[in-house]
């Protein structure tokens, strides 16, 4: 039943984010919908200021305020559930009522779930390119970076050498 879970927005009262999860996933526990609601979260991102003495302060501050996002299952019981939680206003959607799930790469670009490229191959190999214009072409691993999900390929063109940098998942190892 996992599969058909979706990421839906809960609108909530400004404040109000970090009690509507609490509560939420006290309700799911006590009442074992662990299969119909599956995880809460509130996006945050890691921001560091310099203060006027100088000192460096680094603390998390949430993405998208007055908001919280539910992976669940969505009939009428979940709804139920999350709607009378108390500071939450309803559900972003076309209506409350029938609120709208948030799609697999609204999800990816919100940092709530990652998704997971394995890299099977290292700097120095050739790759032949999967996607874009250069579809087809190959190249030369010329760096990697996981954490930005980049690749810089060394690709000949016109009798020139030029980098150019794709996703991770957008280049595929030529096996040798």
């Amino acid at each position: 039943m996992a599969e058909t879970a979706k990421w839906y927005v809960v609108h909530t009262y400004s404040g109000y984010e970090n009690t509507v999860k609490a509560t939420i996933e006290k309700t799911v526990e006590s009442r074992h919908l662990q299969d119909q609601i599956l995880a809460v979260s509130i996006p945050l991102e890691t921001v560091t200021e310099i203060t006027e003495s100088g000192m460096s302060k680094t603390y998390d501050r949430k993405v998208y305020p007055g908001y919280v996002l539910v992976k669940m299952v969505y009939s009428d019981d979940t709804w139920h559930v999350i709607r009378n939680v108390r500071g939450v206003t309803g559900f972003v959607g076309a209506s409350s009522n029938d609120p709208t799930p948030l799609t697999e790469d609204e999800v990816y670009q919100m940092g709530v779930e990652k998704r997971e490229i394995v890299v099977n191959y290292s700097v120095g190999d050739t790759v032949r390119i999967l996607d874009g214009p250069l579809t087809s072409f190959t190249g030369t691993v010329e760096s990697i970076e996981v954490d930005k999900n980049a690749v810089s390929v060394i690709v000949s063109m016109f009798g020139r050498e030029t980098p150019v940098e794709f996703e991770l998942d957008q280049v595929e190892v030529i096996s040798q």
